[in-house]
């Protein structure tokens, strides 16, 4: 899906929410186009899918955040609002990847690594990530970042601990 496609789709679907007077869609949807135009003027090019997807993923989190802030001041209504915001927001972007496949692809990334001669310990945690966070972006998901760190840091955890305890065994 290209970026032309989610502004398509976009349009197509403002159209539809105004005909059927759903004013709270078009206003999110509006809100969403505005967001993905403004980023194309700053870039000053048209935005690439990785891009408009990025755009996408900022104004989710900001509406998580709100969401916070709307249950902590008891304002369930709008926090209900910013819920329905971030699924309609959602519909738009790639199939999130659920954990056992986010834990699959940082196993198969860190023993691509191992495999290459690098050690990574688990203060290695920034290269760790950064390998693969481009090993979901190539496969076409996306994924939390929160839950990707936890996932790496338990897995070089897990691969320090076995490394230890090969050292000790060899040792004794």
């Amino acid at each position: 899906m290209t970026q032309a496609s989610i502004a398509t789709r976009i349009d197509q679907d403002i159209i539809a929410a105004m005909k059927a007077r759903d004013s709270e869609r078009t206003t999110a949807l509006r809100m969403v186009k505005t967001a993905l135009k403004n980023r194309e003027i700053d870039k000053r090019a048209p935005l690439e899918e990785a891009e408009a997807v990025q755009v996408l993923t900022t104004l989710i989190k900001q509406r998580r955040d709100s969401i916070e802030q709307f249950t902590k001041g008891n304002r369930p209504e709008l926090a209900a609002k910013e819920a329905a915001e971030i699924s309609m927001i959602e519909s738009y972007m790639p199939k999130a990847a659920g954990e056992d496949e986010i834990r699959r692809l940082v196993e198969e990334t860190l023993a691509g690594i191992a495999v290459s001669g690098t050690k990574l310990r688990a203060k290695d945690i920034g290269p760790a990530m950064k390998a693969v966070q481009a090993r979901i972006q190539a496969t076409g998901l996306r994924a939390d970042g929160r839950q990707v760190s936890e996932i790496v840091k338990a897995e070089l955890a897990k691969q320090n601990a076995q490394e230890e305890k090969c050292a000790k065994s060899s040792s004794a």
